[in-house]
């Protein structure tokens, strides 16, 4: 392969690719329609100048076959007058318009196959430009929801999501942990409280049972004191005495 040949290859791959990246599905689907209706206007002028042509032809082969059957006729009318000579003169006229209508004979079913293939063509196409207007909108609203994902993707993938959801995730985990310090901060100070509230209530105790046990030793002290000795006869009467006396005079009035 030549020098040249390559670089007009690369030039032209160049250029394809350039091309199919300035592309885009929307206006190119809508160009495609109007060039295939601008194609269909074009058909349908060949069409129309087809059928034209053939009409003419068909006039003039009906014509040059009128004239024909006429000098046909002629010939015969000469020949029944006994003159042969205009007889003659009447079949090659008859020949040379039978000769023309036999060429635009050809010509005509020519153009009756051209018509006939034209026609076909333009229902074709037409049901082309049908069908390519009912798939452009479908078209359209694809390339619409590929650019519109395509975008969202780009757009995801330039975000720092990793990083950010990383830090997410810290924060998360560091506010559970303070969360947990503040659980234990708070259950260690309502165990402290608790078990100074305990020794109060322990000590309370102690300090009731000491205080009963010195009121007994005083109350003791202070009974041995005011007992009366053993010669003292004096001693004043109490309650219990008082009722034993009730005793023994309800006996005494028994």
């Amino acid at each position: 392969m030549g020098l040249f040949d390559r670089i007009s290859r690369v030039v032209r791959a160049n250029l394809n690719d350039i091309v199919s990246k300035a592309e885009d599905p929307e206006k190119v689907l809508e160009q495609s329609i109007i060039d295939m209706q601008e194609d269909l206007v074009q058909l349908r002028q060949a069409v129309a100048s087809s059928i034209a042509n053939q009409k003419r032809t068909q006039k003039q082969y009906e014509q040059a076959n009128n004239e024909a059957n006429t000098w046909q006729s002629r010939a015969q009318l000469a020949l029944q007058k006994g003159d042969e000579n205009l007889a003659r003169e009447a079949l090659v006229r008859k020949k040379s318009n039978a000769e023309t209508a036999a060429m635009l004979k050809t010509q005509l079913d020519g153009q009756l196959n051209q018509v006939e293939t034209l026609k076909r063509n333009l229902i074709g196409l037409e049901s082309k430009i049908s069908e390519a207007k009912t798939k452009k909108n479908m078209l359209k609203a694809r390339a619409q929801a590929a650019k519109a994902n395509e975008q969202l993707q780009n757009t995801l993938g330039s975000l720092n999501t990793g990083g950010s959801m990383a830090a997410f995730e810290r924060m998360e985990e560091k506010v559970l942990q303070m969360e947990a310090r503040s659980q234990a901060a708070y259950e260690i100070g309502g165990t402290n409280l608790e078990n100074q509230f305990a020794q109060l209530e322990a000590g309370s105790d102690v300090d009731d049972e000491l205080a009963a046990m010195k009121a007994q030793l005083t109350g003791a002290s202070a009974a041995q004191s005011q007992l009366p000795s053993a010669g003292n006869s004096s001693a004043p009467k109490t309650a219990v005495d008082d009722e034993l006396e009730q005793l023994r005079s309800q006996l005494n009035d028994g």
